[in-house]
């Protein structure tokens, strides 16, 4: 499967881009994702408004729809996206694609469900019973009035300041203190990983940068999560002057499906 270059894939299966560029359009297909085949064609209305369908392949399925003529991350297409893998998931298990993915026909997709049959079989089997949940967390930048009192270093620069103000003294003294809310706020944002990885089945560390210093996707039984959610308002509160912190999900398993197999050594 592709995508428009505009979109990120979750590449749980992939065909060659020249063949996708080949196809004609009209033929092609707009996969949600992979799930046992025994489960129900979802509802829920597809991309465009388009209805779903499932091919079924050596005991698995894909849930897809005509793509249509013009693909774009529309509001109302992303949201159906989503409800298509919600009725997935809430049959089971589901390896999903990310927004955009496309098979240039169906039995290009049969023949790859067909020769990645095991592979996807595992894959299911890891995710099996599981939710993802995703946790941010973002700079609090009100507490460095705290941090001055117990840092040597800022309290002698701020004392400093205060007695010979001008614009350099204060630049410099502001950008000591930004660095000091943001290295305590990546304190936090390990610690608080640190006391949620034991909880997961398994953890997937994100992006960050100097305001989002947190971000973490955390793959859980579904029985535990509310225990991790007890777990995160904890942290939560104990590191509030620090980092803000947020959870998203349940969510289908975005970020723990692996690609297709690795070709054998030396191809």
């Amino acid at each position: 499967m592709t995508a428009p270059a505009t979109a990120t894939t979750a590449t749980a299966v992939a065909v060659d881009a020249d063949a996708d560029a080949a196809a004609p359009a009209r033929k092609a297909l707009y996969v949600y994702g992979i799930a046992p085949a025994e489960v129900r064609t979802p509802r829920s209305p597809g991309v465009d408004g388009a209805p779903v369908r499932l091919l079924s392949e050596s005991g698995l399925c894909a849930a897809v729809s005509d793509a249509p003529p013009r693909l774009r991350p529309r509001r109302r297409d992303l949201l159906a996206h989503q409800a298509v893998l919600d009725e997935l998931a809430a049959q089971g298990p589901v390896l999903p694609m990310r927004f955009a993915v496309l098979s240039p026909r169906p039995d290009t997709l049969l023949a790859q469900l067909r020769s990645d049959s095991a592979h996807l079989a595992e894959q299911l089997d890891g995710v099996r019973g599981c939710v993802e949940l995703n946790v941010k967390g973002t700079v609090v930048p009100g507490h460095f009035a705290d941090l001055v009192r117990r840092d040597d270093k800022l309290r002698s620069l701020a004392l400093r300041t205060r007695r010979r103000p001008d614009y350099e003294a204060n630049v410099r003294l502001g950008e000591a203190i930004a660095l000091g809310v943001r290295r305590e706020a990546r304190r936090a944002a390990r610690e608080v990983v640190d006391q949620l990885a034991p909880l997961a089945v398994r953890t997937v560390r994100g992006t960050t940068d100097d305001e989002q210093v947190l971000s973490a996707s955390f793959l859980l039984r579904s029985a535990d999560e509310t225990r991790f959610r007890e777990a995160v308002a904890a942290r939560a509160r104990a590191c509030g002057d620090r980092l803000a912190i947020s959870v998203t999900g349940p969510l289908p398993c975005y970020s723990f499906v692996d690609p297709r197999p690795a070709a054998p050594a030396g191809r």
